[in-house]
C-alpha cells in the first residue's frame, strides 16, 4: 500500500504524517499535483487538475498513483455485521482529485471530470476472533485492513454519461493487484447499487 507498517501490520504515525504533508502542499494554488504529473489538463474538465484519461476505444485508463490523492474515507461492511452475507465484505478506500475536492467544498457539487476511486481492501482476518468478525490487536478490538482486492472508479461526465445521471462506472477487477490497465464502461445495473 505504500504505508510504513508497524509490528502489528498497521500504518505507523510516519505514514499518516506523510499523507498530511501531501494534503498541506495541495492547499497551495502554486503547488503542482504530486500525481500523474505527465497528464495535461483536459479542456473538457477545466476545473480538474488530474483529469480522467480515455484510450482510443473510449475505455478509462487506470488512474495512476491514486493512493496519493485526497482520501475521503473507508466505509467497512464486514460479514460479521451483516449476518455473514455482506455484499462487499471489505474496506472501501475512497479517493478523489485535489481540485474536485476543493470545488466540492466550495460549491457542494462535484465538477465535471471528478473521479471517485474506490479501492477494495479485505479485512485482515475475515473470520475474526469474535462472532461479529472482529479481532484484537495491540490497539484494541476492531476490524483491521488486509490486502487490496479490487478497484472501481466512477467518473462524472454529464455529456458522456447522460443516460446514467452524469456518472460512468468502471471496474478494474475485483481481485488482488495488479489491476487492469484500462476498463470499459460497466452497466448501470451492475454498479450503481454500490
Amino acid at each position: 500500500m505504500g504505508f510504513e507498517r508497524g509490528e502489528c501490520g498497521l500504518p505507523t504515525i510516519g505514514a499518516f504524517g506523510r499523507r498530511r504533508r501531501i494534503r498541506e502542499s495541495e492547499k497551495s494554488d502554486s503547488a503542482e499535483p504530486r500525481t500523474q504529473a505527465a497528464v495535461a489538463r483536459d479542456p473538457n474538465y477545466p476545473e480538474i487538475d488530474i483529469p480522467p484519461v480515455w484510450d482510443a476505444k473510449g475505455q478509462l485508463v487506470q488512474p495512476k498513483d491514486f493512493r496519493e490523492l485526497v482520501f475521503l474515507g473507508a466505509p467497512l461492511t464486514p460479514h460479521g455485521l451483516n449476518g455473514g452475507k455482506a455484499s462487499f465484505p471489505e474496506f472501501h478506500n475512497v479517493y478523489t482529485q485535489p481540485a474536485a475536492f476543493k470545488a466540492y467544498r466550495a460549491t457542494g457539487k462535484w465538477p465535471e471530470g471528478t473521479m471517485m476511486i474506490k479501492e477494495l481492501q479485505l479485512v485482515s482476518d475475515p473470520k475474526g476472533e469474535f462472532p461479529d468478525g472482529s479481532t484484537t490487536a495491540p490497539s484494541g478490538r476492531g476490524y483491521f485492513p488486509g490486502p487490496p482486492n479490487g478497484l472501481d472508479v466512477s467518473v462524472k461526465d454529464s455529456k458522456r454519461f447522460a443516460d446514467s445521471n452524469g456518472w460512468g462506472y468502471f471496474n478494474f477487477n475485483h481481485s488482488a493487484p495488479p489491476y487492469l490497465a484500462t476498463a470499459a464502461l460497466t452497466s448501470v445495473d451492475e454498479c450503481t447499487g454500490c
